[in-house]
């Protein structure tokens, strides 16, 4: 079964949200729907702006902390390296 590791910004240069999921359709969607309380649904953060594919769930949470543990500028270059005008991918994985 596949996985995702993403990254959700509230805006370009906005706050940031590191996820894992098996369901990245479903999740991002949760996400810009508020159907979840917790961060994103606080800070208002529902642009998917980076995600990488994984195998397997366990290499994907791996993958997470990881990423978590990033400075913030890492986190910036990873995005802008693939999606530099911080495109919501949203529209590309439904």
């Amino acid at each position: 079964m596949q996985a995702y590791v993403y990254l959700l910004a509230s805006r370009k240069n906005g706050t940031l949200y590191t996820g894992v999921t098996s369901d990245l359709i479903k999740r991002v969607w949760q996400h810009k729907n508020d159907v979840v309380d917790g961060f994103s649904k606080k800070y208002n953060i529902h642009l998917l702006v980076w995600y990488e594919v994984h195998d397997e769930i366990g290499s994907a949470i791996v993958r997470e902390k990881q990423i978590k543990e990033w400075k913030r500028l890492w986190k910036l270059e990873l995005i802008e390296k693939s999606n530099p005008t911080w495109k919501d991918l949203y529209s590309e994985i439904v």
